[in-house]
């Protein structure tokens, strides 16, 4: 812009001419006093006569004009300069556009992908601008801070970089039953409000650290050791997350909490050994009492099936007896009934039918004669036996023509034969 408005008022000149600042030809007649100090074309150029002609330049853009005398008349009007009030005016004008130019266009400014601009007007908040090419009234009436909003930021409690590098003033604390427990962990959390990040809390990274340490002591302290080394370690997580969140959003501090992941969680490594040996006796305890649950867990079941099924065979024979009387009882009144129209045949006949059902279970019988002492031994097994050796024979002689119904009657002709037979050696016996 500057170099435009020299040449609009016929200032030419080049940074690589040698003879750059010196005026066009009526300005060299004008300086031939001035000419015999002049360097040649080919060497380096004076500073002091460049720094002289760019002030006769600017004074004649200001509105200087030269006097008829020239630098050698002397008058009163100063070596020749006669300022010119109206071309003054119009330099100075030329000069505040160009300023008030450059001074707006400094306003714009651009925020990039996942950032936002918090614009300040006399240092108080106005308003957040979106990513991309904005523009705000320059300074110092306007300012503007770019937040990154879209990273996710990690502060770390109890160590730093990794979990050997230990700050035992941030880790070690207090659980309920008055045991001292090591805890490292980190939490993860982005801007939800750029401007409540920037101006309501001074140290941010350390507002967040302390906030951290005070919602895991708040949850630890309220926590069994136990709890918190094995079964506990994500309900604290959560819990310090929703307790840090709490706090911050009190604070204002425009912060979102993502996520809080326990790096260690141990006693301390004064007592590792004995903790550990504690540790040990409590998984033999649990293993115990696990045998002890699967044995009984096995043994119980079949001692209720036992239960139960004598319960059933216990009823079942119940039943059964029952059933049993009640039938006898029905038999004996039949009995009864036929016993009151022929007693002698109906005593033959319980009387045969009893001893049938006692010899039909035993294999052996022993009959005391009434001729003497003697006893006679009758081997009904082997009777039996050859009773059924027979019948198979008698089955297997049986001509293939012969009717079924006629084989049926020989059978049963034949079974009472011998049915015949027992009884007439009973009555002998008798």
């Amino acid at each position: 812009m500057f170099v435009s408005l020299l040449k609009k008022y016929g200032l030419k000149f080049s940074l690589n001419d040698p003879r750059w600042g010196r005026g066009s030809q009526d300005d060299k007649q004008n300086q031939n006093s001035n000419q015999e100090n002049r360097r040649p074309p080919d060497g380096p150029p004076d500073l002091e006569q460049l720094w002289r002609d760019f002030n006769v330049r600017l004074n004649r853009l200001l509105g200087g004009k030269k006097n008829g005398g020239g630098s050698d008349s002397g008058g009163s009007n100063g070596g020749g300069f006669n300022p010119d009030m109206r071309g003054a005016g119009l330099g100075a004008g030329v000069i505040a556009i160009i300023a008030a130019f450059l001074w707006l266009i400094s306003g714009f400014f651009i925020v990039q992908e996942g950032q936002t601009a918090v614009v300040m007007t006399f240092g108080k908040v106005s308003h957040m601008t979106p990513a991309g090419f904005n523009w705000r009234w320059p300074t110092p009436i306007q300012s503007h801070e770019i937040v990154n909003v879209s990273s996710v930021r990690t502060v770390e409690i109890g160590y730093r970089g990794n979990a050997k590098n230990k700050q035992l003033e941030e880790s070690l604390m207090l659980t309920e039953d008055e045991n001292i427990i090591d805890i490292q962990f980190a939490v993860q959390y982005r801007l939800k409000n750029a401007a409540d990040w920037l101006f309501n809390n001074r140290d941010q990274e350390e507002m967040i650290k302390q906030v951290a340490e005070s919602a895991i002591r708040e949850v630890v302290g309220h926590s069994k050791m136990d709890f918190v080394l094995y079964e506990g370690r994500e309900k604290v997580a959560l819990d310090v997350g929703q307790l840090m969140q709490q706090i911050l959003d009190l604070y204002k501090s425009g912060v979102q909490v993502a996520n809080v992941t326990m790096q260690g969680v141990q006693p301390p490594e004064q007592v590792q050994a004995a903790f550990d040996d504690a540790v040990k006796a409590g998984q033999d305890r649990e293993r115990a009492k696990n045998e002890g649950q699967a044995y009984a867990n096995d043994v119980i079941p079949k001692a209720r099936g036992a239960v139960s099924r004598l319960l059933q065979e216990a009823e079942g024979y119940k039943s059964r007896v029952i059933a049993t009387s009640e039938g006898d009882a029905s038999r004996f009144k039949q009995v009864l009934v036929e016993y009151e129209k022929a007693p002698a045949v109906t005593r033959d006949r319980i009387y045969l039918e009893t001893m049938q059902q006692i010899f039909t279970n035993t294999s052996k019988v022993m009959i005391d004669s009434k001729a003497g002492n003697n006893l006679l031994y009758l081997p009904l097994d082997k009777l039996i036996s050859q009773s059924v050796a027979a019948d198979t024979a008698e089955k297997v002689t049986v001509p293939a023509a012969v009717p079924a119904a006629a084989a049926v009657e020989t059978m049963e002709s034949q079974r009472q034969r011998d049915l015949r037979s027992r009884e007439s050696r009973t009555r002998e016996g008798r």
